[in-house]
């Protein structure tokens, strides 16, 4: 899973929040640092190679949408990092001790 620049995380985070696909305008036009069309065309682009979003024709534009949610990213990201711990399991039991006690809970429910 490939780790997001700030533009790149912005992109997704807009991409995310969107009930459908978006064109790299409506995409810029969500960003609080205005980047120029060309710039998020290019961010686009890194993120369809990363394999995040994928993009359709729609006329003379294409249309963007992310490949999976905000949550299976997270998901993933927390799979490299205890993948690079040098044991999972402790690894595990200290971000377990970590969080506050309603997750904890939270988590053996779901554990369940």
């Amino acid at each position: 899973m490939p780790n997001l620049g700030e533009l790149e995380r912005a992109v997704m985070h807009r991409l995310w929040a969107a009930p459908g696909s978006l064109t790299a305008r409506d995409v810029q036009e969500g960003l609080t640092t205005n980047p120029a069309t060309t710039t998020v065309l290019t961010v686009l682009g890194r993120l369809e190679r990363k394999g995040l979003v994928t993009r359709e024709r729609d006329g003379r534009a294409h249309r963007y949408r992310a490949v999976g949610s905000r949550e299976d990213h997270v998901a993933e990201l927390m799979n490299v990092a205890l993948d690079a711990a040098g044991d999972r399991s402790a690894a595990l039991a200290r971000f377990v001790g970590s969080i506050p006690p309603e997750e904890r809970a939270r988590l053996r429910d779901l554990l369940g």
